[in-house]
């Protein structure tokens, strides 16, 4: 029976150690990196729920123009927005306002995670998801955003569920791009699992398909990926959750080069220190499928505050030489 353990132990994404491992011992106090020639073009960008994931750790919802400067300060380029809700405000601050925070900090707003109302899709509650979607777009298009994106997992228990999902995310995507935005769907480990086919009475089996697979299982990103059209809906790849669900991303995105568009990018904590994740090999597949869009997301971090585990991963990925 394969785990997690001796999927990572056998994954050729594994790093040889700790590529240009940024240390949190020294990230923790340590100075805003300094800007040279060979970094100063480097392009990534924040996931901003990496700096209010900690509710404990209020820096940044205390002072968001300050915090935004401090993020361009790190090194990142663009941000990713969360916290969206239908009154038009990110967290406490309205929207208009976060884009004028963004912009006098130098950041670019180009993309944002946003959920429906309902997890379980219906036909009776299409409607209101659909206008939900119009509501978020038109707001969200007004501070020059690019792409919208849903990071939660809706209902996804059998194949016909999957199918229905995927009429919901193409009407989504002809919503977003009526707009002149994209919409796509961002993934965590759950979406590894595999449902039966139509006609039968299985459940969905195990993250990432490891316990039996009967004949014709199939995993729930897979068939994500197959109900959507490719014309209205794209997709995050969230490398980390990626392996955590026991698949490679690198063969993800070589599979879906024309779908996968954006990247989450993740370790354990901060980037580079577990030694699990081989940045390597995923940035230099993803710019040869023109991915240009990065996002570093942090979760959990305990060894510090927030903003020092964040200042460890732009570390990480300012030195990193495969990085541009």
């Amino acid at each position: 029976m394969t785990n997690r353990r001796n999927f990572l132990k056998n994954s050729t994404l594994i790093a040889a150690g700790s590529l240009l491992a940024g240390k949190a011992s020294e990230a923790k106090g340590a100075a805003a990196p300094v800007q040279t020639a060979a970094n100063a073009s480097k392009n990534f960008g924040l996931q901003i729920y990496s700096l209010t994931c900690n509710r404990n750790d209020q820096e940044f919802t205390n002072d968001v123009p300050g915090g935004l400067k401090k993020v361009s300060q790190l090194g990142y380029t663009t941000i990713e927005l969360a916290g969206y809700n239908a009154e038009g405000k990110i967290g406490a601050v309205p929207m208009a306002e976060f884009k004028k925070y963004a912009d006098d900090a130098g950041l670019k707003i180009v993309s944002t995670h946003v959920n429906p109302p309902v997890r379980e899709y219906s036909k009776d509650n299409f409607d209101q998801i659909k206008e939900f979607w119009k509501k978020a777009c038109d707001h969200h298009v007004a501070i020059g955003c690019k792409y919208i994106i849903q990071p939660g997992q809706p209902a996804t228990r059998t194949t016909e569920e999957v199918a229905f999902v995927g009429e919901v995310f193409n009407e989504a995507g002809k919503i977003a791009k009526a707009a002149g935005l994209i919409f796509a769907y961002h993934n965590h480990s759950g979406e590894f699992a595999r449902v039966a086919p139509e006609g039968t009475q299985q459940p969905a089996q195990g993250e990432g398909g490891n316990r039996r697979r009967p004949e014709g299982m199939k995993v729930i990103y897979d068939a994500m990926l197959e109900a959507t059209d490719p014309s209205l809906v794209q997709f995050e790849n969230d490398v980390y959750w990626t392996v955590m669900g026991q698949h490679d991303p690198v063969a993800y995105m070589k599979k879906y080069a024309n779908r996968i568009r954006v990247l989450h990018i993740k370790d354990v904590a901060i980037l580079g220190e577990s030694g699990m994740m081989n940045f390597q090999k995923i940035f230099e597949t993803a710019y040869s499928n023109g991915i240009a869009n990065f996002f570093v997301e942090l979760e959990g971090f305990s060894v510090g505050t927030q903003f020092e585990g964040v200042r460890g991963c732009a570390d990480y990925l300012l030195n990193a030489p495969f990085v541009r």
